[in-house]
């Protein structure tokens, strides 16, 4: 099934699966715990384990999705990993531009590439691209998406693992914010998401609170100071070159 339990999103398409780790919010990936199981399920798919696979028979799957939705891509993989190439890129990017009734959420971490291929990419309106930003040590892939023209910039701040006070959101539309869950959670506190959300507040981008996480994330919930926060980015044109970089 393609529906998503994800709070942001309503569908999940993985035209690559596997990836490695890069960075601290990677420690405890559930895209890898998850990808062992449904190994050991015999899911052929995922026969490699975590290793990085190309899918081209999933390329044809949003052909047959007819009502409108959000989807995010890639949520076993990261679409800009250095294992994939290019041209396996470019046809993703192909599948997105022939949905437009689509709009499809692209999350890296590998925010470097993403600044070296993004010129070779067509990017239609429906194509929302983010960088994971756990902690201040991964705030430098804010500077790299930002010279992207996506119709809508976003960051993931999942899972935070340290404050980010000083948030350059310029050309920045939407923060999502959540708490690491798993069997062994880092903390997240409370004053560190509350300064995300009011950083947004000030600078009026969207700001989407997930989860506190936790061993048991559902018991935890998703109010912050009492109210859940669940707004989305009001979608633009697609950004011109000249007002990315």
């Amino acid at each position: 099934m393609a529906t998503s339990s994800i709070e942001w999103t309503e569908l999940t398409w993985n035209p690559t699966t596997g990836c490695d780790k890069i960075s601290a919010g990677c420690k405890f990936c559930y895209a890898e715990i998850m990808s062992r199981r449904l190994q050991a399920m015999g899911l052929e798919k995922y026969a490699a384990g975590f290793k990085i696979r190309r899918h081209e028979s999933a390329l044809t799957i949003p052909y047959g999705w007819k009502k409108p939705a959000m989807v995010f891509v890639n949520s076993m993989s990261d679409l800009f990993h250095k294992e994939i190439p290019l041209e396996f890129i470019k046809k993703v990017f192909k599948v997105m531009n022939d949905c437009p009734h689509l709009i499809f959420q692209v999350l890296t971490k590998r925010s470097e590439r993403l600044e070296v291929d993004w010129p070779h990419l067509n990017w239609s309106e429906n194509i929302w691209m983010g960088v994971s930003v756990e902690n201040d040590a991964a705030a430098h892939r804010i500077e790299n998406l930002r010279k992207v023209p996506a119709s809508v910039r976003f960051l993931s701040c999942e899972p935070l693992i340290g404050p980010l006070s000083k948030l350059n959101l310029k050309g920045i539309d939407w923060v999502i914010v959540g708490g690491e869950s798993g069997a062994h959670p880092r903390p997240m506190k409370a004053e560190w998401v509350v300064d995300i959300r009011d950083q947004c507040e000030k600078h009026d981008v969207a700001f989407f609170f997930k989860q506190w996480g936790g061993r048991n994330k559902k018991a935890a919930g998703r109010e912050l100071e009492g109210i859940h926060h669940d707004t989305f980015p009001k979608p633009k044109k697609r950004r011109q070159v000249k007002e990315a970089v």
